[in-house]
């Protein structure tokens, strides 16, 4: 057998990283260089790594993150009241396979969203299931799928999504409909899967933004307690580039 057929075999396998890998070293000649082991474990490797990056791409293009933002990114500057011991624990997404909530305030511009991205690409790495989304515009796309008969196939999309980012909490009070359905997804969600909400408000006011007050005290319940919580403050950081 000639070595384009063993080429022909390794992509008719989707075994890309492997053939890529193995083509690079036949042609440099540098395939003698390496032991029998050596060059088999390269192989390997040179396929999971390919893998990982094509699984990494698909993760990150479903999550729709709104910004390209990475952990190392993070901006730990002291009057951001930012707590990089709780970020440092957060960053090995452990709390995550725990089914942890994270809850992130402070006023605008202070990174909140960064911040959710940030988390939302690590756990992409990890290769967790993400989805970013603002409030409005779910709670909007639910009325939608409510309407055409696609609701509980969106329900059932959020829930499978191992880390959920709800951006962008309480810049409008729920209506009837919206906390119906703010209820189901973090019931459904509730110590089975992580969620993210970031808000200009603090926790407190939340009962006001969601509205009735039984649904308001089971949403709450849900996710307050044994949520992490992160208090950012200080000045617009867009204002200060500005100013920059």
């Amino acid at each position: 057998m000639n070595i384009n057929q063993t080429f022909e075999k390794l992509q008719e396998l989707r075994l890309h990283g492997f053939g890529q890998a193995y083509r690079h070293l036949y042609e440099t000649g540098k395939a003698s260089q390496f032991t029998v082991d050596e060059l088999i474990s390269h192989l390997v490797d040179a396929e999971y790594d390919d893998r990982y990056n094509r699984k990494l791409d698909r993760l990150l293009k479903a999550a729709a993150l709104k910004q390209a933002a990475s952990f190392e990114q993070i901006d730990f500057n002291a009057t951001r009241g930012m707590d990089k011991t709780l970020l440092l624990r957060l960053q090995t997404c452990d709390w995550i396979r725990k089914k942890a909530d994270l809850l992130i305030t402070g006023p605008t511009g202070v990174g909140k969203s960064f911040v959710a991205c940030a988390l939302g690409h690590l756990a992409c790495t990890h290769q967790l299931k993400v989805m970013y989304t603002t409030t409005n515009k779910l709670m909007d796309r639910l009325r939608y799928a409510k309407a055409d008969g696609s609701y509980p196939r969106e329900m059932t999309k959020i829930l499978k999504q191992d880390l959920l980012i709800l951006d962008d909490f309480g810049l409008k009070a729920l209506d009837v409909q919206a906390r119906t359905f703010l209820l189901e997804i973090i019931d459904d969600r509730h110590g089975t899967r992580s969620t993210i909400i970031t808000s200009q408000l603090p926790v407190n006011q939340w009962y006001d933004i969601i509205g009735e007050p039984t649904i308001a005290d089971a949403i709450m319940d849900r996710i307050v307690h044994g949520a992490y919580r992160l208090k950012l403050e200080g000045e617009s950081m867009r204002k200060m580039r500005v100013k920059d």
